[in-house]
């Protein structure tokens, strides 16, 4: 998503870029018929290379999100949902060049400030469907993946309430038992006290009203 330069002089094309440019590479390397005369075609030909290589990286980062979904569904790690977060991050950059990208080439078709042919015309008409393809997918996959981030971060704090409504439940359950034991515990006359059987009665109320308790949160479907 870097800019890059495209010069046309009388007899020559120049490039510039920040950094190494694959579309640059891929032109080179395939385009065999480089004649200055026809610097036009080759500049359409570099926006070819250009819309063909931010497609296949969407195609990339696509699969890429469905990988991380599938994870995400088996274990709700925070790694698998940073990755996720950079390849938003990523959309937005493809988002923001193809929209530019868009803007130019329907300016050059508009004003036709280069000159070009009608057979140029026709090939750049067809490089702005392409462009426009492209940008429509980085939009699809962007509003997708910022839905799963939506859904995602729901699930996790729908999981995080649900363990802690048990646990509060668990410990309202065992509250009552601990008071129970406590009070005959107590150091005081109790009428338990020069009983043999007053252990087992201690216990015995204690369990009977914890599960009096959680009967009642399961019936109230709490539990």
């Amino acid at each position: 998503t870097i800019p890059i330069c495209i010069i046309l002089t009388h007899n020559q094309i120049v490039t510039v870029n920040s950094f190494e440019n694959p579309a640059i590479k891929k032109f080179l390397s395939t385009f065999q018929n480089r004649h200055p005369d026809k610097k036009n075609m080759m500049a359409l030909k570099v926006f070819e290379k250009i819309v063909q290589n931010f497609m296949e990286h969407l195609k990339e980062i696509n699969q890429r999100r469905n990988m991380l979904e599938q994870k995400l569904y088996s274990a709700s790690r925070n790694e698998y949902l940073l990755q996720l977060m950079r390849i938003q991050k990523s959309l937005v950059y493809f988002v923001t060049a193809l929209r530019s990208n868009e803007m130019l080439m329907m300016k050059m078709a508009r004003t036709n400030f280069l000159g070009l042919t009608e057979e140029e015309k026709e090939i750049l008409d067809d490089l702005i469907v392409d462009n426009s393809q492209a940008l429509e997918m980085a939009n699809i996959y962007t509003n997708i993946l910022s839905s799963t981030l939506d859904a995602f971060a729901s699930i996790i704090a729908n999981n995080q309430n649900e363990v802690v409504k048990r646990l509060s439940v668990i410990t309202i359950v065992l509250t009552f038992p601990v008071l129970i034991a406590s009070l005959f515990g107590m150091n005081v006359p109790s009428g338990f006290e020069h009983s043999e059987n007053a252990f087992y009665i201690v216990a015995a109320l204690s369990l009977g009203i914890a599960l009096i308790i959680g009967w009642f949160f399961l019936r109230k479907k709490i539990l």
